[in-house]
């Protein structure tokens, strides 16, 4: 079964969507924004455990690789170009899970979503109006991966820490993060055609303003 763009656009009507590089500041302002606006908050990999549960090997083998892998040193120790293969297998059988849970929580209340649906088909179920891209230098995405408190990036500090040789462990996955990261990437982004914000490395704490213009494109204030 195919279900037309324009009929996703019509269920999708309620739902926000922020993309974009690591460290660029998405998952704060989804947070804020759920916060400031009462809007439901579908962080980064939200509905994990249902779409694990409903994921087939045949079907979406990207996906299943949570299930499959040997160990969660495999995970942190594949190669950029393993990592990056498997992040590219995931940003095309993600959003059928996702596009679908989102059409379930939407119904009557806005929603905003850490995503990373890719921008080509943000652009096919959404509107510009709806859709945001966060961006932050390579250097940023990389060295400050891990500049956070949250579980999963300190699960995984974790699991490298736990590694045979740490400090390989450590450099090899800032090199997949480097990959997903990169200047071109960042790029494809950047002429996506969505509304921008760039978090620059200044040290200046740009939350407020970054939440102000991105509730004024979304017309939350209305």
């Amino acid at each position: 079964m195919e279900i037309g763009n324009n009929i996703l656009r019509h269920y999708l009507r309620n739902c926000y969507f922020i993309n974009g590089t690591a460290y660029a500041g998405k998952s704060t302002m989804c947070r804020m924004l759920a916060e400031r606006y009462g809007m439901i908050h579908c962080g980064e990999n939200y509905n994990l455990d249902t779409i694990h549960q409903i994921a087939d090997l045949q079907l979406q083998p990207n996906v299943s690789y949570m299930k499959t892998m040997p160990s969660w040193e495999h995970f942190v120790m594949r190669t950029p170009d393993e990592y990056e293969a498997w992040v590219d297998g995931n940003a095309r059988e993600l959003p059928q899970f996702e596009v679908a849970e989102l059409i379930r929580l939407s119904a009557d209340r806005k929603v905003i979503v850490d995503t990373n649906i890719p921008c080509r088909l943000l652009w096919e179920i959404s509107d510009y109006d709806h859709v945001a891209i966060m961006l932050s230098p390579q250097a940023m995405s990389v060295e400050r991966f891990f500049d956070r408190s949250d579980p999963e990036k300190q699960f995984l500090l974790s699991v490298i820490d736990q590694c045979p040789d740490p400090a390989a462990a450590l450099s090899n996955f800032r090199n997949c993060i480097a990959r997903i990261n990169s200047p071109q990437r960042y790029e494809e982004y950047l002429s996506s055609g969505f509304f921008t914000l760039v978090r620059e490395d200044d040290g200046r704490d740009t939350r407020e303003e970054m939440l102000s213009a991105l509730a004024a494109h979304f017309g939350l204030e209305a």
